[in-house]
Order: structure tokens, then C-alpha cells, then sequence
């Protein structure tokens, strides 16, 4: 018997979706003045560090922060 850790899959589509959004967030804010730069950062920042403990919600808060961005 092993003792296999009981953490996420590394072919887990959900974590996948998650990452590619992160990477898609990311880059849009740098498109952004630096005067709007930090607090969308900061955002970008919370929703990481929820990823860590609840991927479905950071998914589902990185998905309104981008639809809040491409209204921008």
C-alpha cells in the first residue's frame, strides 16, 4: 500500500481552465495604466490565493474578473 498524496490531479481540466485564466488575466492587466495596474493586481492576487484552498469558486471569481475586464 502507498501512501499517494490525496492533492490535485496534475491532468485535472478544472485546474487547467484555472491556470490558462490566471495567464490570460495576467496579461490583460498589463495592458492597463499603471494607475489601474495595482488594484487589478491585487485582485488577480485573491483569487491565487483562494485557488489554494477552493479551485471551483477562484474559477468561477476569475471568470467575473475577466468578463469585469473586457467591460472595461
Amino acid at each position: 500500500m502507498t501512501n499517494a498524496p490525496a492533492g490535485p490531479r496534475w491532468d485535472d481540466p478544472q485546474l487547467d481552465a484555472l491556470a490558462d485564466g490566471l495567464r490570460v488575466a495576467h496579461a490583460q492587466v498589463a495592458a492597463f495604466s499603471a494607475q489601474e495596474r495595482p488594484q487589478l493586481t491585487r485582485q488577480l492576487l485573491v483569487i491565487t490565493d483562494l485557488a489554494k484552498r477552493d479551485a471551483v469558486l477562484a474559477l468561477r471569481r476569475l471568470e467575473s474578473f475577466l468578463e469585469d475586464l473586457n467591460r472595461r
